[in-house]
This record gives C-alpha cells, sequence and structure tokens, in this order.
C-alpha cells in the first residue's frame, strides 16, 4: 500500500509498537521504520495532529520524537512552516556510501563459516523474490535495504546496527530520486544472491570483494540521478 502526502495513514497499527510508556524513543523507531520503507516521501511536510492522533501519542512527545529524527538528518525543521522529511543531496549519497562501505564490507570480512544468522539473512533475499515476482517495486527496494541491514548484523554489534538503522532510513530517502524503481533495483537482487551464497559458503573475502562492487555501482547510479535532477532543476529556473 502506497501512502501519499504526510503518510500517518495506517499508523494505527503501529500504536503496539510503543508499549505502555510512549516514550520519543519509540515513537521515533516508528517513523524512522516508517521512512526506511519508503512511506514518508522527501519534501513532504509532517503533520503534528496527523500523526499524533494516530499513534495515540502527545504532541510534546511527538515533538520530541521529530527532533530526535532531525538530528539523525531525516527530518528538517523550517521557521514558521513546520517540519519536512529531508531532502538529501549529492554530497549526502557519497558519504552514505562512504559509511556503508566501511560497515558493510568489515561486517563480512571476517566470515569464514555461515554465521549464525544466516537465516534471518537468507529471508530478505527471499522477500526480494517475492516482490519482484509480484511486481512490488517498492517492497523490493525495502527487501534490499534490510538485506544489507542483516549483513551488518553478522558483526553482533548492538552500536552498528543502530548506526545502520539511520543509514537505512536515509538510504530510502536516495532511492526516491530514482525515477524508475524497478529499474533501479532489480538488477540488485541477482547480486544479493550472489553475495549470499559466498556468505552461506563462508568466504567473506569473496563477499565482500562482491559487495565492494556492488555498493560502488549503486553510489554511481545515485550521484547520476541527482546531478540530472540538478541540471534538469537550473534549467527550468
Amino acid at each position: 500500500m502506497v501512502i501519499a502526502g504526510g503518510g500517518s495513514q495506517g499508523l494505527e497499527a503501529d500504536r503496539g509498537l510503543l508499549g505502555r510508556t510512549s516514550t520519543a524513543e519509540r515513537v521515533a523507531g516508528v517513523l524512522r521504520t516508517r521512512i526506511a520503507e519508503g512511506y514518508f516521501l522527501p519534501g513532504v511536510r509532517l503533520s503534528e495532529l496527523d500523526i499524533g492522533t494516530a499513534l495515540g501519542v502527545s504532541r510534546n512527545t511527538l515533538r520530541e520524537a521529530f527532533r530526535l529524527l532531525t538530528h539523525e538528518r531525516l527530518l528538517s525543521h523550517e521557521l514558521n512552516r513546520g517540519v519536512f522529511v529531508r531532502v538529501l543531496s549529492e554530497a549526502d549519497v557519497v558519504d552514505l556510501y562512504k559509511v556503508r562501505k566501511l560497515i558493510e564490507c568489515s561486517a563480512v570480512r571476517g566470515i569464514t563459516e555461515k554465521p549464525a544468522t544466516f537465516a534471518r539473512l537468507a529471508q530478505t533475499v527471499a522477500d526480494g523474490d517475492l516482490a519482484q515476482e509480484n511486481g512490488r517495486w517498492r517492497d523490493l527496494g525495502t527487501a534490499n535495504i534490510r538485506f544489507h541491514a542483516e549483513i551488518t548484523e553478522i558483526s553482533g554489534s548492538e552500536r552498528i546496527k543502530e548506526l545502520m538503522e539511520g543509514v537505512c532510513a536515509e538510504l530510502r530517502l536516495a532511492f526516491h530520486m530514482m525515477a524508475d524503481p524497478r529499474r533501479f533495483h532489480e538488477p540488485y537482487l541477482k547480486r544479493n544472491h550472489q553475495i549470499l551464497d559466498r556468505i552461506e559458503a563462508g568466504d567473506g573475502a569473496a563477499a565482500e570483494a562482491l559487495l565492494e562492487k556492488y555498493l560502488g555501482d549503486a553510489e554511481q547510479q545515485l550521484v547520476e540521478a541527482f546531478r540530472e535532477r540538478a541540471a534538469r532543476a537550473e534549467q527550468a529556473e
């Protein structure tokens, strides 16, 4: 289900994720996940009333959650206008992929046997296969993001896991710049399978080589898309 505008519809179902104490951190976690799954589009203004009502939280709690996500570079606050989903720049993309290469490549580098988390990693690829079969390209993008999040889980570090959650959400904002989601995401599904095979075999060196090339290619595609958008904007002025 594609959610237009502020993306507050359907958030009622996420109330259970907040637990008995609706803290700002938990609210931020729900919204961060929604961003990573593609429900909130770059440049969209977030309605305090709609989201607060949907989640059943106070305005103060929601504002604190917005502040946390602004600190994570997922939202931006504009004076007298409100809070908006952040629009990334080319420099943001380059920096994101610098972080991804450091985290993801190091996570697979030392693999010598099938990781304990392999089943979860394999499930994300299976989810991608299913999304492809049904032509659900946004869902394929989500499965792809989760695949890379699970790669970092191999490290066994809670700090890396938390860092990657923010990276994944920013990554989705970058993906929105691609005019054709299918053309962008579909070719990488095959490459996910290849990386998965090397991880299953305990061949960390080969997995790292595949992953490094993969990330370099994706970065180049995104940078080109951002430059094309900037060129179109200049021509329109």
